[in-house]
């Protein structure tokens, strides 16, 4: 059961689903040094020796590449400018910001050997278990403090901040819904939207989720929430535009589908704007920090996981309206932003989270099926 101070970490990846990727990762650490060779094949801190030593190595490369990570997502925004204030010598280039999951892979396929190569990588778990083979493995300094279920063993990928899944609306406009299906009303016309694509986007591919178990489905066949879906469509409810500040903010997209710290950020720009998590089974989730194992700046790819990872920016997820992936060993240590965390929303008693093979599976099942349903 979960409480208002209760993170995910006891819900998310299962521990069966990430060992079975155990043996995904190619190549091992390289000798020490600040060469980007080395870098490459770093698979921690102990590799380079010591912060200070990464610190140098990622300077003299004086360059990272970040993708989609809109500065308004989770508090991006002010965890990008603090990397820049921390590190001057590295210039942060950031490409596609409102760009999905599948856009980052293919970006890194696009670039691939270039120096505008992506570095890193922020990707839902679909994309990510789909894509191993382009990671580098890479275990931060806190890597101890990161439940197992939540992270690939040898550090492929990590989950790093997580939600639920939740609807936001315009008060001014609409009354909220109380349960799922209330959405299909007549009321909601032309108002419904998701977060991207669901073959594509780990937000949408959520919605998809959240409608499957709120229609007494589960997690093994998401063909449920896609009937939602197309009876939202056929109803002439759903939006077919993606999801951004500018889009709420000018009423564009009045109800919106999306993870409960995104839908609450709304509110710095429409007052009226509110978040509900729907009574009954919800859905939560983690997005996952990777390496590119083709990184054109692998120094500075692994100082700014060893960033993420740190007690201030996962405080900064915090601020967010986001749970870190630390929180309860760093509310353990006294080192989690108490405040913040006391004011994280209330949360289902009962809630679900994908395994490895459930995603893969609802991964299949939506390009088979979401594009001819909902159109």
């Amino acid at each position: 059961m979960f409480t208002k101070k209760t993170t995910l970490a006891v819900l998310g990846i299962s521990a069966a689903a990430v060992l079975g990727l155990t043996g995904c990762a190619s190549g091992a650490a390289g000798a020490s040094g600040d060469g980007s060779t080395e870098a490459a094949t770093a698979t921690s801190l102990a590799d380079f020796g010591d912060l200070a030593a990464l610190e140098e190595a990622a300077k003299a490369e004086g360059q990272l590449n970040v993708i989609a990570l809109p500065r308004d997502w989770a508090n991006y925004g002010e965890i990008l400018d603090l990397f820049a204030e921390r590190y001057p010598e590295i210039t942060i280039n950031e490409a596609l910001p409102d760009g999905s999951s599948a856009e980052e892979i293919q970006a890194a396929e696009t670039n691939e050997g270039l120096d505008t190569a992506p570095d890193v990588f922020d990707l839902g778990l679909t994309v990510a278990l789909q894509n191993t083979d382009r990671f580098a493995p890479y275990q931060v300094s806190t890597w101890d403090d990161i439940p197992d279920a939540l992270k690939e063993p040898s550090g492929l990928f990590v989950g790093d901040y997580g939600g639920y899944m939740s609807i936001g609306y315009d008060a001014s406009k609409f009354d909220g819904p109380a349960e799922l299906d209330d959405l299909l009303g007549s009321a909601y016309k032309g108002a419904v939207a998701i977060n991207g694509d669901p073959t594509q986007a780990g937000a949408a591919f959520a919605a998809v989720g959240l409608a499957t178990v709120q229609s007494d489905g589960t997690l093994d066949d998401f063909t449920p929430g896609i009937d939602f879906f197309a009876q939202l469509d056929d109803a002439g409810n759903m939006l077919k535009v993606d999801v951004t500040t500018a889009t709420v903010a000018s009423g564009e997209t009045p109800v919106v589908f999306d993870w409960d710290y995104l839908n609450a950020a709304h509110t710095a720009d429409n007052p009226d704007w509110t978040t509900v998590i729907l009574p009954g089974t919800g859905y939560a989730g983690y997005y996952n920090q990777a390496i590119n194992v083709d990184a054109p700046h692998p120094a500075a790819a692994r100082l700014w996981q060893e960033f993420l990872y740190s007690d201030e920016v996962q405080n900064l997820w915090l601020k967010g309206g986001a749970r870190p992936v630390r929180a309860d060993a760093m509310a353990e240590a006294g080192t989690i932003d108490q405040d913040l965390f006391d004011a994280l929303p209330a949360t289902p008693e009962e809630t679900v989270v994908p395994t490895e093979e459930q995603s893969t599976n609802a991964g299949t099942l939506l390009g088979e099926k979401w594009a001819s349903a909902v159109g």
